[in-house]
């Protein structure tokens, strides 16, 4: 049987009873995190001209659009949501697959419950398992052995436009050639290149929201009666050869589906910057708590892990001198010199005048980047960081596994502590009764006959 089709019976047939409660775990942590993520970014640039563009278009009240305190139809309120969560780099994603999960899920999940007027907690988990589990195969899937980046598209939007419409079919209720139907014309709209990443450009943070709205948009038209291509997966001119040359591993999307579930190795990330970095602010702040370093007298700070920490060092003139906020996103050098100094790196070191603080930039300037090819891993992997002091002291501390991570993972209570940082800053920060209601809703999940009350408390 083709994997589109294994895939379509398994999201048409699953029910809640057959998650394994890591699962419904994972995706509890999951629905908190995007939340916290999106309050967080609600402010951030770029989300207020997206907010302007949906209201002037107008249309239905059919789903709320977070903190900023209106509806609009579901796809354009996921896309708003979905840029919202991906806008601090703080959201969630596959350690292994390199993909971001919640800004697409998350998003399209609740866009798609309002638009349904009533949808239980059960089957909002188990719509946003069956998406995060098909998105994190896709990533899995694709281009065995190397970076999921290398293939120069952005992997979370270029799998999110099927993974949102998988979401939006099964709350939609689609059959299963309906949601043939969903992934092809999902397919259909794929795109997300990854060069806005190496710009600066704010097109990184649009992707996802562009992914959810897609995806839910498909999911509306299949439901209609609009045909879509009947393999995206692996058809003659499906995602894995149009894409990606055929370069894939075809027992990588399919094996033990069902029992097996890809959300569970779903990280929550610590810090608002790229995964990728985040082994190296581990080890930087383990070195300034063990050897209380004085950053006025650093000489020189190496950097070195495998191919991704090595290519967030470069080129050195704008990693160390970041122009954006993006930059600073994917830059070793400037989050390494925010940890030393600061020791933290929190959701206030990513605004325009902090990116450009003459003491921390001074650090950045000192560090350069070095590739230990043994160093590389298929996924998130370690990171050094080595410090010399102008008196010729040197210290050094490596991290195979950073916190967030599957081997070191956040718990709920880490999710809800993130959860009040980024509620606290967001464009109507929520007062503290709203931040617990909303924690202690997402925290029995299950038990809800309507779980888009969450978001509205969040609107």
């Amino acid at each position: 049987m083709a994997a589109i089709n294994e895939f379509v019976k398994h999201f048409v047939k699953t029910r809640y009873e057959n998650l394994p409660p890591t699962a419904v775990e994972a995706v509890k942590k999951e629905v908190l995190d995007s939340l916290a993520t999106a309050l967080g970014g609600s402010t951030k640039e770029g989300v207020g001209e997206l907010v302007d563009m949906v209201k002037e278009w107008g249309g239905a009240k059919q789903s709320t659009v977070i903190a900023h305190g209106f509806k609009c139809p579901a796809p354009n309120a996921a896309q708003v949501n979905g840029t919202m969560i991906h806008a601090l780099d703080y959201d969630d994603g596959h350690q292994t697959a390199l993909v971001h999960i919640g800004c697409v899920t998350v998003s399209s999940a609740f866009a798609a419950a309002e638009r349904m007027g009533k949808v239980s907690g059960k089957e909002l988990i188990t719509a946003i398992a069956l998406g995060g589990d098909f998105m994190s195969r896709l990533g899995l899937a694709n281009r065995p052995g190397k970076s999921a980046l290398s293939s120069g598209w952005h992997p979370t939007t270029l799998f999110g436009f099927l993974g949102g419409a998988v979401v939006a079919g099964r709350l939609f209720g689609l059959d299963e050639e309906q949601m043939i139907n969903a992934i092809g014309l999902a397919y259909h709209q794929c795109g997300g290149a990854g060069s806005g990443v190496a710009d600066g450009a704010l097109a990184k943070r649009m992707g996802p929201g562009l992914a959810a709205k897609a995806g839910i948009t498909s999911a509306l038209m299949a439901e209609r009666g609009i045909t879509g291509e009947r393999d995206a997966l692996e058809g003659k001119a499906g995602i894995f050869k149009t894409y990606m040359g055929g370069d894939y591993d075809p027992k990588a999307l399919t094996a033990d589906l069902g029992q097996r579930w890809e959300v569970v190795n779903i990280g929550n990330k610590p810090y608002p910057c790229c995964g990728l970095i985040h082994a190296c602010i581990d080890a930087a702040l383990a070195l300034r708590a063990k050897h209380n370093i004085d950053t006025g007298k650093i000489k020189s700070i190496l950097i070195y892990g495998g191919q991704a920490v090595y290519d967030l060092s470069q080129p050195p003139e704008v990693k160390q001198n970041p122009r954006t906020i993006i930059d600073a996103q994917f830059s070793v050098p400037y989050v390494v010199a925010v940890a030393l100094v600061n020791g933290k790196v929190t959701v206030d070191d990513f605004t325009l005048d902090s990116i450009k603080r003459p003491e921390i930039i001074n650090v950045a300037r000192k560090v350069s980047g070095k590739l230990v090819p043994a160093m590389n891993r298929h996924g998130v992997g370690p990171g050094g960081v080595t410090i010399t002091m102008q008196d010729g002291k040197e210290y050094t501390d490596e991290v195979e596994y950073c916190l967030g991570s599957v081997e070191r993972s956040m718990t709920f209570e880490d999710v809800t502590k993130k959860f009040r940082e980024c509620a606290a800053c967001a464009l109507k920060p929520l007062p503290t009764a709203k931040i617990e209601r909303v924690i202690d809703l997402v925290k029995r999940l299950e038990t809800l006959s309507d779980a888009t009350g969450i978001i509205k408390l969040v609107g």
